[in-house]
């Protein structure tokens, strides 16, 4: 039996045991946290994605665990709107938080695959029949194949290919939840001022809301491990917002599920070396707006079928792989290389015209057209049939 080891047990990594399980490979997933990550943003589906999830079998779960998010409000310094954003353009068929996609994928998935938390790999030997994997916590082991899932800052990818893939798109976002002040009922509201964007929802837990605020901020890649600096730095940010930035401010200071992440894309050459090869972030991060989530499941799904239809032959299943998600994630960098911009203009004329563009899209006629071409956008064509598992 082939034995391949991934590397986080995020999205992507589940998601190619789901299929790797099925097709009969002896699968171990290693994650440098403790436990899932229980929280993080919503992540939404459209298109071909919702026929993948239908494939797997968790379509009607993850239906059930739906945020049921409306349109977002804009509003001003004083909290009166000015705009609105159709849920069309962010919430897609489905929507749903990534703790409960995460849970999904685990639940399904912990039967039949070796989880192994708190550790990480920190080397590779590659021969002609495996690889020798060493890890910073466990004995080393050896595994036909190594599959580095493990995001935009990946471990595998720089052992791979060392340092220097990364492009900074110069935001960061920064999330937490707080107590739901504004009463918010399956809605948000979004306030801008040059350069900065603040949102607050609430979705299914009517008595929390999640925030997300965006902003220029290059310091905070500084302090990746420092949570009380990197604090610091959103309060200072963010001091003099309107609205009710101060209180939103506050509570971050108690919150205890606060993440950083900076706006980001990968860019490599290729995505394997030998018998290593990457996948979702780690291999194509595109940033807010790539397709994300929808792509490292379908990248999964589509890995796991090359191997299979492959018959073992790792380096033409590694190439077609490759050549099938490439396009697919190409484009959606392009898409999302001005999200930084876009959620955060630097002007206050640029608020006011990206706030116009939204009036325009949230009337009936255009809400419809608007569906169809984000719909049309997520259908990458590379979603193909291969041999039942």
């Amino acid at each position: 039996m082939t034995t391949v080891l991934i590397s986080g047990a995020g999205i992507a990594g589940p998601s190619l045991a789901f299929w790797l399980s099925r097709y009969d490979y002896e699968v171990t997933v290693v994650e440098q946290a403790d436990e899932l990550r229980k929280g993080g943003s919503a992540v939404d589906f459209r298109g071909d994605q919702m026929a993948l999830l239908e494939r797997m079998g968790i379509l009607d779960e993850l239906r059930a665990c739906a945020t049921g998010m409306g349109d977002q409000l804009i509003v001003d310094r004083d909290g009166r709107e000015v705009s609105r954003m159709p849920s069309v353009v962010f919430s897609g068929e489905l929507e749903v938080e990534r703790g409960d996609l995460s849970a999904v994928l685990h639940r399904h998935t912990a039967d039949r695959v070796e989880y192994v938390f708190g550790d990480r790999i920190i080397a590779l030997r590659q021969d002609a029949d495996g690889v020798d994997v060493t890890f910073e916590r466990a004995p080393r082991r050896r595994f036909d194949l190594v599959v580095g899932a493990d995001g935009q800052h990946s471990g595998v990818r720089r052992l791979l290919f060392g340092d220097g893939h990364t492009a900074d798109l110069g935001y960061h976002a920064i999330g937490f939840t707080m107590p739901n002040v504004l009463g918010l009922d399956h809605s948000a509201r979004i306030h801008n001022e040059p350069g900065r964007y603040v949102n607050v929802g609430s979705a299914r837990d009517p008595h929390r809301a999640g925030v997300m605020l965006v902003a220029e901020a290059p310091e905070l890649g500084q302090h990746r491990r420092d949570a009380q600096a990197q604090r610091a730095i959103v309060r200072e940010r963010f001091a003099d917002m309107g609205w009710i930035v101060p209180q939103v401010i506050d509570a971050m200071d108690e919150a205890d599920d606060l993440y950083v992440t900076s706006f980001a894309q990968v860019h490599l050459p290729r995505w394997a070396q030998g018998r290593v090869v990457l996948l979702g972030d780690a291999a194509w991060c595109g940033g807010p707006g790539s397709n994300g989530t929808g792509h490292a499941m379908l990248g999964a799904y589509t890995l796991a079928g090359e191997l299979a239809a492959a018959g073992g032959d790792h380096v033409a299943a590694f190439a077609r792989y490759e050549e099938v998600m490439r396009p697919a994630t190409t484009k959606s960098q392009k898409f999302a290389a001005s999200a930084g911009r876009h959620l955060a203009p630097p002007t206050a004329r640029k608020i006011r015209q990206r706030d116009r563009v939204y009036r325009l899209l949230s009337s009936r006629p255009m809400t419809g057209l608007l569906s169809r071409i984000v719909k049309r956008n997520a259908n990458t064509g590379a979603l193909r049939e291969y041999a039942d598992a």
